[in-house]
């Protein structure tokens, strides 16, 4: 297939492979990825609920990036993360400012007692509801904002020959039935599906390494040819838009009944 602008394409490719990556920071595609705002504020919804609370748990907290920035936090703050390379980051960020940074593995129990939480948050990081009601005291709180199954599904259907969505029940209705089982009682639940803009091809290559799950075993080697499409595209377009799709709850567990 031919290259629009082969120099430039090879360029990108190569500046998105060596740039760095590390927490949850996306810094890199500044002016080079737009990607609107879910119509809540989610930072927001999180100060106006930890001014009230004495204890709370960041679930996946990534590099800390967003507990960091939710100050003045409450007196026992932890944060969990299971992902090696960040939680090293979590810990220069976050112990300063007196959060207790706990290494975690997918899929085992969380290390904390029963009823310990005000508050639980978890920001596109994956959960057990009944671990959470487990952790959470009578009338404490569950509020997350997730990234849908479907999300950016177009550049999968560009890259991917045969078209997987392993995530594709993961939404809204999923995460509420999932919830409602464990007996939490539903607050606010919205969705909403954003745009996202990509203005050249080492915003894709560089999203995409950060995102390993979104395109199994992606490599601008293993998928050139479908990678050179999408350049085209921006080349002959000035971007390339897919389909962001998030959602919100606030959930509460049940108090004790008198």
């Amino acid at each position: 297939m031919q290259i629009v602008n082969p120099e430039r394409y090879q360029s990108l490719v190569a500046e998105a492979q060596t740039a760095g990556f590390s927490g949850w920071d996306f810094s890199w595609l500044e002016g080079r990825m737009l990607q609107e705002e879910p119509p809540w504020d989610y930072p927001e919804i999180i100060r106006s609920h930890i001014k009230s609370v004495q204890t709370l748990l960041d679930l996946g907290t990534g590099g800390g990036e967003l507990l960091a920035s939710l100050l003045p936090l409450p007196p026992q703050t932890h944060a969990t993360e299971a992902y090696p390379p960040n939680q090293a980051i979590a810990r220069k960020r976050l112990e300063p400012l007196g959060v207790t940074v706990h290494d975690v593995v997918d899929g085992e129990p969380l290390p904390f007692n029963e009823e310990v939480f005000d508050l639980v948050i978890s920001r596109h990081e994956s959960f057990d509801p009944r671990e959470v009601d487990r952790i959470l005291k009578p009338d404490g709180t569950f509020i997350i904002q997730q990234v849908g199954g479907l999300n950016n599904l177009e550049l999968n259907q560009v890259l991917e020959d045969d078209l997987t969505s392993p995530y594709s029940d993961w939404g809204l209705a999923s995460a509420l039935t999932g919830l409602s089982e464990a007996d939490f009682l539903i607050e606010r639940a919205e969705k909403a599906t954003l745009k996202s803009t990509f203005l050249d091809i080492g915003a894709i290559v560089y999203y995409l390494k950060a995102i390993p799950w979104q395109v199994e075993g992606f490599s601008p080697e293993t998928h050139s040819e479908k990678l050179v499409q999408i350049h085209n595209i921006i080349e002959r377009q000035g971007e390339f838009v897919a389909t962001a799709h998030r959602f919100l709850i606030i959930a509460k567990k049940k108090g004790v009944e008198a």
